[in-house]
């Protein structure tokens, strides 16, 4: 039975040998050490540019005949009409109106604290006259600034454009009446 210890040899060798050879296929050869460039950050975006600062004047520099101290939209109307009225004179109809009006208009205008036209709203346009409308737009908007409602602090009014062949008109806030 001298087989046995030969047998019992040739096993444990083939262990060790084994185990061995794991030993090795574990372990390996240092790999190469890469080096990458250096990472940047991106760039900042550009701010954007400020917007440009628009200079308005503070209520109390405006002079008198640009300030309204109507405490309702009814009073604001007639210093509304009367500025209108300053800066269109050669165009106001005078006397008493003919019955029968070219063109008659109601519009709705916002103003807002400083007097400046924020929006036109048509209550009642005169479509069959397309060049009244846009006529009456340019004139309300050419009069801005209107007189800055300090006790309001803005204000959407209405008035009635009454309009005559010739070009010429009244506001029915400031009109002489019609014939």
């Amino acid at each position: 039975m001298k087989s046995a210890p030969l047998y019992r040899r040739l096993l444990l060798l083939a262990s060790a040998g084994s185990l061995v050879n794991w030993l090795a296929a574990c372990t390996s050869a240092p790999k190469a050490v890469v080096s990458l460039p250096p990472v940047r950050p991106a760039p900042l975006p550009e701010p954007a540019p400020e917007p440009p600062v628009v200079q308005v004047k503070p209520i109390e520099e405006l002079p008198p005949d640009k300030i309204s101290v109507a405490m309702n939209e009814r009073d604001y109307r007639r210093d509304a009409a009367s500025h209108l009225y300053s800066m269109n004179n050669h165009r106001i109809f005078q006397g008493r109106l003919p019955a029968l009006l070219y063109a008659v208009g109601v519009l709705r205008v916002q103003v807002d604290r400083q007097g400046r036209v924020q929006h036109l709203d048509w209550m009642r346009a005169p479509r069959h006259a397309p060049e009244v409308i846009a006529e009456i737009e340019r004139t309300v908007r050419e009069a801005a600034p209107f007189p800055a409602p300090v006790k309001m602090g803005r204000v959407v009014y209405t008035d009635t454009w009454l309009w005559h062949k010739s070009g010429r008109f009244q506001l029915d806030t400031l009109t002489e009446g019609q014939a």
